[in-house]
């Protein structure tokens, strides 16, 4: 049987390919997570489970008490719709993975399904977001910096810099040499504490309401419907880590049990999603800001602690962030020049200064997250999830539960997409 531009045949039992989904150079590469394959190795299962809850769990927690005040009280049953939602997709991603070996990243499973056009869609979906996510991690930074410490507006080489343009500028400096790293693996391990950092957040925040003053007593509205679309944008930029879910299936000694991995993962993912939703929702309202971080008062303790953890942990996950794409870039790039030292150190910094370029553009973190969750999110972690496994199994030929459950949740995912894409625009276009 003959696939999608003649690139797979059933052999057998088996899929074989006429050509590798990876070229040994490719191989060599980085794999979806960012990290360099050659790092990579075998896995416990609570080590699967650590690096998955590091995947999921990120910026996306600062936003979900702004999510929760778009949409209301009701609204936390779109959070737990949503994360099944990604929790199934991931389980199909599982399957897709499963049907041939070969597959190593999240493109592969694309070339699978509908060949190389497939996997040029995957890639671009993937790497967009990617880019966009690293942008808000210097809006972020710039926001809180500037909270922290509000400096005046000054003057450079004749132009007017404010604060938080200043802070964007100085944080992408620090993170500059970072990414000029040919080898992650250290840096992979500092990422790790993202699972602390979000659980030192949560505790940090909760102390500030219990015990310095600011208390639960907002009672919020109970739905909100212009605000829907915002809040399910914002949730499914929460569970955008499907474009590294193979690398986590690759990376477990006992494959089998990634099924377990993402049911943990899930859960507790989304017990913390909703815990700071609502701690951040009881204690501002809907005064809550876009990240809860610059509702805090800055002369307490606890509330440091939050920000400052805030502050840190996207400088140490810029570089996995940027990596993929950064390599991309190089690849484009003529044979000679590709792994010239230099050569790194031109591509990561032209990449940087781009990402400060937009960061300066478009200032606003809600709407930024809100634009990737819409669009990017649901592209990646539903969309082509679904659509690549009703490919690569022929489910589209039959008229089962299985199938008529995905075909609902592509339709869904479709609807999520264009109004949360329309409205997250509007947003950035009226604040420009």
């Amino acid at each position: 049987m003959e696939g999608e531009g003649g690139a797979w045949k059933q052999c057998d039992e088996d899929i074989t390919l006429n050509n590798p989904l990876l070229s040994e150079h490719e191989g060599n590469q980085i794999s979806g997570s960012g990290l360099p394959n050659n790092v990579i190795t075998t896995t416990s299962f609570l080590k699967t489970c650590f690096n998955g809850l590091n995947a999921l769990t990120g910026i996306g927690i600062l936003s979900v008490p702004y999510a929760l005040a778009s949409g209301g009280w009701l609204s936390l049953a779109l959070l737990f719709s949503i994360a099944t939602i990604a929790f199934y997709t991931g389980l199909l991603m599982k399957r897709c993975m499963e049907k041939h070996s070969n597959i190593k990243i999240f493109p592969d499973i694309g070339e699978l399904a509908f060949g190389k056009t497939g996997r040029y869609i995957v890639s671009i979906s993937m790497y967009t977001e990617l880019y966009l996510v690293s942008t808000g991690f210097l809006i972020l930074e710039g926001d809180n910096l500037s909270n922290l410490f509000p400096i005046g507006e000054f003057q450079v080489v004749g132009l007017s810099i404010c604060a938080k343009q200043f802070f964007v500028v100085l944080v992408a400096l620090i993170i500059l040499p970072t990414i000029w790293l040919d080898n992650l693996s250290l840096l992979s391990y500092v990422s790790a504490s993202g699972v602390f950092a979000s659980v030192i957040i949560i505790l940090s925040i909760s102390w500030t309401a219990t015990f310095d003053g600011i208390g639960f007593h907002q009672k919020g509205d109970i739905v909100n419907w212009n605000g829907i679309p915002t809040t399910v944008s914002l949730y499914a930029f929460c569970y955008c880590a499907h474009p590294i879910f193979p690398t986590l299936y690759n990376s477990m000694s006992n494959k089998h049990q990634f099924s377990i991995v993402l049911i943990v993962c899930f859960v507790l993912t989304t017990i913390g999603y909703a815990s700071m939703a609502i701690i951040g929702y009881l204690m501002f309202g809907s005064k809550v800001e876009s990240q809860v971080t610059l509702n805090l008062p800055l002369n307490k303790i606890s509330s440091k602690i939050a920000i400052y953890t805030t502050l840190v942990n996207p400088i140490s996950k810029f570089a996995l962030m940027a990596t993929p794409i950064i390599n991309a870039l190089k690849d484009l790039l003529p044979r000679t020049y590709k792994n010239i030292r230099v050569t790194n150190i031109f591509v990561s910094t032209v990449f940087i200064i781009s990402n400060v370029i937009v960061a300066l553009s478009v200032p606003f973190f809600g709407s930024l997250m809100s634009l990737v969750g819409a669009f990017l999110s649901v592209t990646a972690s539903v969309l082509l999830p679904c659509l690549c496994y009703l490919k690569i199994f022929g489910t589209y030929r039959k008229f089962g539960f299985e199938t008529m459950t995905i075909v609902m949740i592509v339709l869904v995912a479709i609807v999520m997409e264009i109004s949360g894409t329309y409205i997250s625009i509007v947003e950035i276009v009226q604040n420009l």
